[in-house]
């Protein structure tokens, strides 16, 4: 193939238009894209000023263009390239990219214009626009929304920094109070019980039943006054950080008979406590007071809770590297749909009824079990009774 027949070629089958002008702007030669581009047959525009495929605005000026670049040689559309608006055969305009080029063939000058559709360009282009600026549109509102956002936080903060202020002060006056009050109240308290036992002494010789009735319900009300104050104080250390634990190694055996002992003192009267060790381990380390608050706790408890003629199981158990102390009674029960409020400090079901109580000795057991790193778990039914179960890790 000579080098004729390949430009030839390389011309008609290029995706651009091409089109040749001579000096005056007449339309020498147009390639097949550049038909399609202007929608017009090769016969329609050869031979034509190519202002014909310009808009009006356009055409005015081409002439000068082609006039002022012979004279000056100056470029202004001859030689560089820039974007101009074409005109279709039916009137359609479009965007291009248009590169025109000088050539000098057979002594004569020549014009060739290379001509690039931009229409999808610039349709992406306004696309990619409209897209950023509803981007825009929208950062900017997620921003306010963000921005109102943080302002609410940090209002919010400040009212619960202030709140939480209140709250520390609240507490600290509580807990101040409590502790002034259990100990104001006590030693009144002490007065009431060491007079009430010296009534009762002094009225042995009269056999008086009714005296040592009403000097029974003096020293019982005493005693469940004296057990709230030591609630309250108990809670009041909880709370402040002041209960320390102590680990010491005793016999848990004689620990546990002992205690059963002291309660069967405060048991109804035909109410029966039945002790129970299993193992041959009797030895723990635990914390002594803390676990014998919790077994009086639990077993006062099972007492107040259960009826007139009953027994009550309190069971220790020292199984592998694990220590178990369990107390079971026969009693009213813990309704179900309350047993998960059951170790809230204040909380009390609602079938205790008239039966004295703060509803603080249940929150008091399971603070002081996690004191000792033990778990409080408990099962009540109406059919199997109630059963507290304290577990403690002995190594």
């Amino acid at each position: 193939m000579n080098n004729a027949a390949l430009l030839y070629a390389l011309v008609q089958n290029a995706l651009d238009g091409i089109i040749t002008i001579d000096e005056k702007g007449i339309i020498e030669s147009i390639n097949p894209a550049g038909c399609i581009l202007f929608d017009y047959l090769e016969e329609e525009v050869i031979g034509q000023n190519i202002s014909m495929l310009m808009p009006s605005d356009d055409r005015r000026r081409h002439d000068n263009y082609l006039e002022k670049y012979k004279n000056t040689k100056k470029p202004s559309i001859i030689g560089t390239g820039r974007e101009l608006i074409g005109l279709r055969k039916g009137g359609q305009r479009f965007p291009m990219k248009l590169g025109v080029s000088e050539v000098q063939f057979s002594g004569k000058t020549m014009y060739a214009g290379f001509i690039h559709d931009l229409s999808k360009q610039k349709m992406d282009e306004e696309r990619f626009k409209n897209y950023a600026t509803e981007l825009e549109e929208l950062v900017e509102v997620r921003t306010k929304s963000l921005n109102d956002t943080i302002d609410a936080l940090e209002k919010a903060k400040e009212k619960v920094s202030i709140s939480l202020v209140k709250e520390k002060e609240l507490s600290r006056l509580k807990n101040r109070f409590l502790s002034m009050a259990s100990h104001e109240f006590r030693t009144p308290l002490s007065t009431v019980q060491l007079s009430a036992s010296l009534i009762e002494k002094y009225a042995e010789s009269f056999q008086s039943e009714p005296i040592n009735k009403h000097v029974n319900k003096i020293k019982n009300s005493v005693m469940n006054l004296t057990a709230i104050l030591n609630d309250f104080l108990y809670v009041e250390k909880l709370e402040v950080g002041k209960m320390m634990v102590s680990f010491s190694s005793f016999d848990l055996m004689k620990f546990s008979k002992e205690l059963t002992e002291e309660m069967q003192l405060l048991a109804k009267a035909s109410q029966n406590i039945n002790y129970k060790h299993i193992g041959d381990q009797t030895m723990v380390s635990l914390d002594a007071n803390l676990l014998k608050n919790c077994a009086i706790n639990l077993i006062t408890n099972a007492i107040k809770y259960s009826g007139d003629i009953c027994s009550i199981d309190f069971t220790t158990e020292i199984y592998n590297s694990e220590c178990i102390l369990s107390v079971h009674d026969n009693g009213i029960g813990i309704p179900l749909e309350e047993q998960k409020y059951l170790f809230q400090a204040f909380f009390r079901a609602h079938n205790t009824g008239s039966i004295p109580g703060t509803g603080l000795g249940l929150n008091i057991v399971s603070r002081y079990v996690s004191l000792m790193k033990g778990t409080a778990k408990f099962t009540s039914n109406a059919q199997d009774g109630t059963t507290f179960i304290l577990k403690f890790p002995i190594s």
